[in-house]
């Protein structure tokens, strides 16, 4: 299987990929659409030249689709979906008598076909985020035995931010002031 992921940053050989099969997609379905006849009679499909041509169209699309966006990885998924579905025509036409013109364009669909999974499985993996070490770190200034309390002892809440006596669940404390009653 080709490696897909090294390069500079993650994926970007994946992402030149699927730019050459963006313009490789628009290049053959400029073909199959300006030229169905000749298309059809080449790959064995005498008489479905309106099937060719409909084919022509989607690769059109899905090549100007990866292209246009900034994440091509459901277009190039799109590829491979529309890879079966050509090796699948193509299978059916085979059986008609032009088995060896079939034959070929399978071959040629089918190596098209492993780039297209190849690239949308690189693009389709989440790039791995670098392993944080914390482990000599522990976030006080001081050891932890010289820590303990040391916020209690000299922390006084402000007046502001105290429990209303009301809402209080325990007794006052002597320092505070008592609630007066009218």
């Amino acid at each position: 299987m080709m490696n897909l992921e090294s390069g500079s940053r993650p994926g970007q050989r994946a992402g030149k990929l699927a730019r050459a099969l963006g313009w490789f997609s628009i290049g053959l379905g400029a073909a199959e659409f300006l030229a169905p006849r000749v298309t059809a009679r080449a790959v064995g499909m005498r008489g479905s030249e309106g099937v060719v041509k409909a084919y022509g169209a989607r690769e059109i699309a899905t090549g100007v689709a990866i292209l246009a966006t900034k994440n091509p990885t459901p277009f190039v998924w799109g590829r491979v979906l529309g890879d079966v579905l050509d090796l699948a025509t193509l299978g059916v036409h085979a059986r008609r008598g032009t088995a060896m013109k079939a034959g070929l364009a399978i071959a040629a669909v089918a190596g098209v076909a492993a780039l297209d999974v190849a690239c949308a499985k690189a693009l389709s993996k989440k790039p791995r985020e670098a392993v944080r070490d914390y482990s000599d770190r522990r976030g006080m200034p001081k050891p932890a035995d010289e820590m303990r309390g040391a916020a209690r002892a000299d922390f006084e809440a402000p007046r502001d931010m105290r429990i209303p006596a009301a809402l209080r669940p325990y007794p006052l404390l002597n320092d505070e002031v008592q609630p007066t009653r009218h």
